[in-house]
């Protein structure tokens, strides 16, 4: 039986991958009154988070013994099957497995073969939001999975989210991924064409403003692009609410999509090279709104 600190009450979550987002998620949890156990490659990252009440431990088996649920937020697809095999021998059959790592279509074949061989109940769980949303349990859960189980899952997503949107009821057939990497690459277009108007201003001696004051309150007034751009107006491109290595990443994701169901993403692309072009300069670690920087040869600050 799983064992609970006595000031909890629901599920044990084991939270594998402590970065921006999976820290945010865990701290989430232990609001709710989850008891959570959290893994990261790096402890010195997830050490942190014991003073919310989370429980940081060596090895991803430790953190998954007896666990209720395991929710995953890595890097990509291979991370993720690299550490859940290395937790595979403390798995139980029967657990929930909350994967929310982007990790494009072709890798969820993989994931929900090592689900089906070690008895787990998989949930294709990728979420949309950034830092903030993260830190509030405010993200909203893209999720494909059995409804049986869906009671039994409910008090996790509830915890990270501030709602659900349920793509389907095979978790291994990715309806939540391919969903997650058409909303990512909206955001991606967005953000690279904010950075490019920014740039486009500073090249031809014209006030940011003098753009935000034409569009204000039109179809084009984004509040995202204002909160892109301020980033960078104002050089606060750390801590990065999403990274820009991470933002290639899921850029190239959705450009190998694309090109495996015969779809030609020319802005995807390119938002995948300037998102890289960025992380060469030196701004991988900031927000992706750095990409902005890739139109300089010598980028300077704004």
């Amino acid at each position: 039986m799983t064992e609970r600190n006595p000031r909890t009450a629901g599920p044990t979550v084991a939270v594998l991958g402590t970065g921006i987002m999976g820290a945010a998620m865990a701290r989430s949890l232990v609001r709710a009154g989850h008891a959570v156990r959290a893994w990261n490659r790096t402890r010195d990252k997830a050490e942190p988070l014991g003073a919310d009440g989370v429980d940081v431990v060596d090895t991803p088996a430790e953190a998954v013994r007896d666990a209720d649920a395991v929710l995953t937020m890595l890097y990509d697809g291979p991370a993720v099957l690299d550490v859940m095999t290395r937790a595979a021998g403390a798995l139980r059959p029967g657990t929930l497995w909350v994967q929310s790592t982007t990790v494009g279509v072709d890798a969820i074949g993989e994931l929900a073969g090592f689900a089906r061989a070690h008895g787990l109940v998989l949930f294709d769980a990728p979420v949309l939001g950034t830092r903030e949303p993260a830190e509030a349990g405010r993200l909203t859960v893209l999720a494909a999975g059995p409804e049986r189980h869906r009671r039994a899952v409910a008090p996790v997503l509830d915890a990270i989210g501030a709602r659900t949107v349920w793509t389907g009821e095979d978790g291994a057939a990715g309806s939540a991924t391919r969903l997650k990497l058409v909303a990512n690459s909206w955001v991606l277009a967005v953000t690279s064409a904010t950075g490019e108007v920014l740039a486009l201003s500073k090249a031809l001696g014209v006030d940011p403003q003098g753009f935000f004051d034409a569009v204000e309150g039109g179809g084009l007034d984004l509040p995202y692009l204002r909160a892109k751009a301020a980033l960078v107006l104002e050089d606060r491109l750390s801590p990065p609410q999403f990274t820009v290595d991470t933002a290639a990443k899921d850029a190239r994701l959705i450009v190998e999509a694309g090109r495996r169901y015969g779809v030609r993403l020319d802005i995807a692309a390119a938002g995948a090279d300037r998102m890289e072009r960025a992380s060469a300069a030196g701004h991988g670690a900031e927000d992706m709104a750095a990409a902005y920087y890739a139109s300089f040869e010598a980028p300077d600050r704004p």
